[in-house]
């Protein structure tokens, strides 16, 4: 289980959102509200950056708990225009190592999983790793189910689907096979795309900005909550939510 974020909008500090705000990631990270499958997510966490002119992102991922990473504070990114970042709680029978912490990375593409697949390294996680085609499959470097499923995103969208319905057949396919919490987070810098299948969701756009996170950053209003079992397109200035 994790908490996860991405922003999408004007240029601003990553560590606004992610150290600053109320209830910042760092204390869903220590003490969540709304998670129910673990009480803390301590084994590590990641953000992903768009520099303002950059198409691809930076990435600082780490296993350190996110309440210790004193290195990032020491030197932060600079402000960024899209983030995508996550706090883990390792999956069971995960090693917990930077190799599983989101977000992933590839291309242009950030990817985060709040969630699980059930019995991943128990059989299903085989199974997974047989719809790759061979080259994505040989390209896996951790034992983790996030990697996979974005794995499989990048195959289809490879393979010529656009980034949501690739999105949307993953969430929905692996759901299908093995059930679990799947509150998936892709985003390219200029969009994020985001499943939520068992785990809390909110959204929130002000001032020409979007924010998509497991959980409201304060008490402010205009955070709107996601439906489960919900897809959300968002860009800075708009947002649409549909059923899977």
């Amino acid at each position: 289980m994790c908490r996860h974020l991405a922003y999408l909008g004007p240029p601003i500090a990553p560590e606004r959102l992610l150290f600053d705000a109320p209830h910042a990631l760092v204390q869903q990270a220590v003490a969540p509200k709304l998670q129910t499958a673990t009480p803390d997510n301590p084994d590590g966490w990641g953000v992903a950056w768009y520099p303002e002119r950059a198409r691809m992102p930076r990435v600082h991922r780490t296993a350190t708990p996110m309440w210790d990473d004193v290195a990032f504070l020491a030197d932060p990114p600079p402000v960024s225009r899209a983030f995508v970042a996550a706090a883990r709680a390792a999956s069971p029978g995960s090693v917990v190592d930077v190799t599983g912490n989101a977000p992933f990375v590839a291309g242009r593409w950030s990817f985060s999983l709040n969630g699980s697949v059930p019995a991943f390294h128990d059989g299903v996680g085989d199974d997974l790793r047989g719809w790759l085609s061979p080259g994505r499959r040989d390209a896996l470097t951790g034992d983790t189910d996030s990697e996979v499923l974005l794995a499989l995103v990048l195959d289809l969208v490879e393979s010529g689907n656009r980034p949501a319905p690739a999105l949307r057949s993953v969430a929905t396919r692996v759901h299908e096979r093995a059930g679990g919490r799947l509150n998936l987070l892709l985003v390219d810098g200029r969009r994020a795309y985001a499943t939520a299948i068992g785990n809390t969701l909110f959204v929130r756009r002000a001032r020409g900005a979007t924010v998509v996170a497991s959980e409201p950053l304060d008490d402010g209003a205009g955070w709107e909550p996601v439906a489960d079992g919900s897809f959300v397109e968002a860009t800075p200035d708009r947002t649409v939510s549909s059923p899977l």
